[in-house]
Parts: C-alpha cells; structure tokens; sequence
C-alpha cells in the first residue's frame, strides 16, 4: 500500500482552482490544506472540494506535521520567499511560473534545493501541454527542427484582473511571468541554450507602473530563432499562440490543441494520460516525490530561463 501524499495548495484564485481540479483525477493524493488571502473565499472553495484545513497563513500548513507538498499559486512576488520557507520546513514544493521575480531569488531557491535534496518544480506548463509534447516528441524524434517559433502573448489588462475576471491584489508582468513560459520553452524544445536575446518595451502604465507591450527576439546555440510579441493591450482572444516553423513541417499550439500551418486540428489525446497540462504538470510533480527523482521543469532545469530575463530586463532598463 503506498502511503497518500499530503498536499496543501497556497492560493485559491483562477490558477490554483485549476491545480485543485487536476489533482481530483490523480491517485494517491490528497490536499489537505488550503490557504488564501480572503479567509471566506477559501472556505467557500475548501468546502467544495472537501479540503478540512484553511488557512490565510503558508507558516501554519507547513506546520502540519502529515503535510508532505506544497503548491504555490500566490502571487508572483512571493514565489522564491514561499518556495524557500516550503524547503526550509521539509516539505516537496511546486511554485507556479515565474520561479521569482529576480535572478537573485531563483538563484537562492536553487540553492535551497540543493542543500535540502527535495522535490522543487516551476510550474512551466508549456513543457506539459499535449500540444507541446506531441511536437517535442516529434523533434526528439528526429522528425523535426525548429527553425522559428513564432509567439503571440495576448491579454486585456487595461484594469487589474484575474483569468477569472474578478479584481487582483497583485500586478502580473509581462516579462517575469508571461515571456518566462516562451523563453523556457523555446531552450527545451530546441535542445538548445540561448545564446541571444533582445527586448524592447512599449510605454509604462501610468497606475499599473509596468510596460503594457513588449517584443523579444531570442536566438539559440543551434541557430534556431523565437520572435515573441506580449500585450496587456489586446482586446482579442486572451492567452498565447505558438507557430513552430519547422523544416518538415509547421505546426500552430494553443494551450493543450495542436494544428497543422493550415488549421488542420490534429490528435493529441494520445500524447499522455490527461489533455490536461496542469493535470499532467501535477502528476509529473508527485511521481518524482513518489520515484525520488528529479521531475521536468525542476528549479535548477528552469534557471537559465531566469538568467535570459534577467539580461532582458538589464538591457530594457539600460534604455530606460
């Protein structure tokens, strides 16, 4: 009989609802602990999956003593701190992307994680999405090289709110969060580091405080070349789409659907157990506890992603 993992979810918003929905399909697991800013939110939301423990405090679920993970979907800026205090306590942790919002802060999470030996994994959910996946098995393959990817970041953020449309507490940034998701999958499906990036920036919200439009251009070791425009402007479909210009093929990702340069949809429930990315980013996590392995998208996997936003964003401060 293999023991239950005990996990406890640290924010209840749009993406940590999406976390709780995936891990229902997952056996062997259990969340036990819910914890979010708003105390009746989260009660509302531990009541409806028949979570016991809540919480507006991470300190008071890593006292748990059953607790064995911990889920971080809190915002941005206290990812590295929360993923830190998560190790420091003994317990297996998965932070949603961005890893931090600084070098020096992915840089101090890897470092943790070395020291204690634990699970710790970003959630970089494009490596897991089927869509992906089924591309990433295609160039594994050997079947195709990248040539480009071409990448469009879209959504309407003109006021501060969640997926969910309901008000944040929190300010979401383009570079430190969205690029993270294309600057990391552009390295891992090439097989290839980035040897080159360039950003520039469009003009910073007079309340937000942040750049509402930017463009990124990436090179990597192999030559392979990523071209990614982000926007908090767009009034249009919201989320991201992926063109992968290949030299046998083109191939257009959205989220866990996957199409040919023509729009043919093509199969991808094959691709793995679930259609779900969360859902398999979940699952990928609790193997590697229950295996003792290193999971994909582990911490120190995912670092050079934040070392090539760190210079993009030395070089977007440089010209002011």
């Amino acid at each position: 009989m293999t023991k239950t993992i005990k996990v406890a979810l640290a924010g209840a918003g749009a993406f940590g609802i999406k976390h709780l929905d995936g891990i229902k399909n997952i056996d062997g697991v259990e969340v036990i602990s819910l914890i979010s800013r708003d105390l009746e939110k989260t009660k509302e939301v531990a009541a409806k999956y028949g979570i016991a423990h809540v919480t507006t405090d991470l300190a008071d679920s890593l006292a748990l003593k059953e607790l064995d993970a911990v889920i971080l979907c809190t915002p941005t800026q206290m990812h590295a701190e929360q993923t830190i205090a998560c190790l420091k306590a003994g317990k297996h942790v998965q932070v949603e992307i961005p890893l931090a919002d600084s070098l020096a802060g992915a840089k101090a999470v890897v470092e943790e994680q070395k020291k204690t030996g634990l699970v710790a994994m970003c959630g970089h959910t494009r490596r897991f999405n089927p869509s992906h996946k089924y591309v990433h098995n295609e160039i594994t393959a050997g079947r195709f090289n990248i040539q480009q990817m071409d990448v469009q970041t879209y959504f309407f953020r003109r006021t501060n709110t969640n997926a969910l449309g309901q008000a944040r507490s929190w300010t979401d940034h383009l570079l430190w969060h969205h690029a993270a998701h294309t600057v990391d999958l552009f390295a891992y499906q090439c097989g290839s580091p980035i040897v080159q990036a360039n950003a520039i920036q469009g003009p910073i919200h007079p309340t937000l405080g942040i750049a509402m439009d930017m463009s990124i251009q990436l090179k990597a070791a192999n030559g392979a070349i990523c071209t990614l425009s982000l926007s908090f402007n767009n009034d249009g479909p919201l989320g991201t789409y992926f063109r992968y210009i290949g030299d046998t093929a083109t191939y257009l990702a959205r989220y866990d659907d996957l199409f040919t340069g023509k729009e043919e949809k093509i199969d991808v429930s094959k691709v793995a157990v679930s259609m779900n990315g969360i859902e398999l980013q979940d699952r990928e996590f609790f193997a590697a506890i229950k295996e003792g392995r290193e999971p994909n998208s582990s911490v120190a996997k995912v670092f050079a992603c934040y070392e090539v936003l760190h210079d993009l964003e030395q070089k977007l401060n440089a010209n002011g």
